[in-house]
């Protein structure tokens, strides 16, 4: 039996499932005064636990807990002079607030990516309930890049999946497939 290993400290008592009523929130970073607010007008999907070292994760966290959200419906509403890009280089445009270094959401500019048009944002970071529940966990394997040792990785997934999120070293096949389709489309493999 594997043992049980603390994933997030969201997750780690069980994942807390969506409120179907739940149209949106807002994020707040963790400085104690001139807080960056973001507000976020819709339900968050494909919300995950990812253990890629470019995500913001919480002190002590193996994973973070990331979600998508439309890019039309994520406005900064307060101290957005706070937020400056983590990596300019990256395709996804991590908005991290300067003061206490936490990423607010992260954008992608490239039109012919498969996900323009989602902004990712972290729901941990909100005091509202009802986002929705994390699904799965990508990058699993990416946990050894911040320190996890190799030997660990066997009571990672256990944990994982019994917190009911299948662990993948990607995304999900339904996200895999999607930028499979994307890209298809782009070529003229598949007719839009």
């Amino acid at each position: 039996m594997a043992a049980k290993v603390s994933i997030h400290p969201r997750v780690d008592g069980g994942v807390r499932p969506a409120n179907a009523a739940f149209s949106g929130g807002t994020l707040l970073c963790q400085c104690t005064s001139d807080r960056v607010k973001v507000s976020v007008a819709s339900q968050s999907a494909h919300n995950h636990a990812c253990g890629c070292t470019k995500c913001w994760k919480p002190e002590g966290a193996l994973f973070s807990l990331v979600a998508v959200a439309p890019r039309d419906k994520v406005t900064v509403v307060e101290n957005g002079h706070k937020l400056k890009v983590v990596d300019a280089n990256a395709v996804i445009q991590r908005y991290a607030c300067s003061g206490c270094g936490v990423h607010m959401y992260g954008r992608i500019e490239k039109t012919s990516h498969p996900f323009y048009g989602l902004d990712f944002i972290h729901t941990e970071l909100s005091p509202d309930d009802g986002w929705s529940a994390p699904g799965f966990a990508a990058f699993v394997s990416s946990i050894i890049e911040s320190g996890t040792r190799p030997e660990a990785m066997d009571d990672v997934r256990g944990t994982l999946r019994a917190l009911g999120l299948e662990p993948y070293d990607c995304l999900s096949p339904p996200l895999m497939d999607a930028i499979a389709t994307h890209v298809a489309k782009q070529s003229g493999v598949l007719a839009s």
